[in-house]
């Protein structure tokens, strides 16, 4: 059974950003905000509403999506995933997008290669170890790792 397919390219479009800015392709952003200075690298995707605050960098192969807010001064490590969605109800919103949640990110944060950061807030002067999975909201900064992610040292 032969049918149609549905082709969406990735690309860069539709994104507000201050100066100096590098995005190395390829790569895929859309409808979001990178402040002065940012630099995201290839095989990244980067959805509608985000924010990226300036001198931020984004290494590659990293999912950041709709509903995320990162700081100024931050390193976001290669294959990090931010979540939204939960699956609260036993499975993914399927659409129902009143199901996401916000993660907000504070300023001057490292997040370590093959992290996953779910819906959550992260204080200012946070590193976050290669691996971990964050799961509650940080509000004391330091050194964590984990799954889910402990704090090992204060700053």
């Amino acid at each position: 059974m032969a049918g149609k397919v549905r082709l969406i390219e990735a690309a860069v479009r539709d994104i507000a950003t201050g100066s100096g800015v590098t995005v190395v392709e390829p790569g895929n952003l859309y409808e979001c905000e990178l402040g002065d200075g940012v630099f995201v690298g290839p095989f990244c995707e980067v959805q509608r509403g985000v924010t990226i605050g300036a001198r931020t960098r984004v290494q590659s192969h990293s999912f950041v999506c709709e509903l995320v807010t990162i700081g100024a001064d931050c390193f976001i490590g290669h294959g990090v995933m931010f979540v939204n969605d939960r699956f609260s109800g036993g499975g993914p919103a399927r659409g129902d997008t009143s199901k996401w949640e916000a993660t907000v990110i504070g300023d001057r944060v490292s997040i370590g290669s093959n992290a996953t950061i779910m819906p959550v807030t992260i204080c200012d002067d946070v590193v976050i170890g290669a691996g971990s999975v964050v799961t509650k909201s940080i509000d004391v900064p330091g050194s964590y790792a984990g799954n889910p992610a402990r704090l090992l040292r204060r700053a």
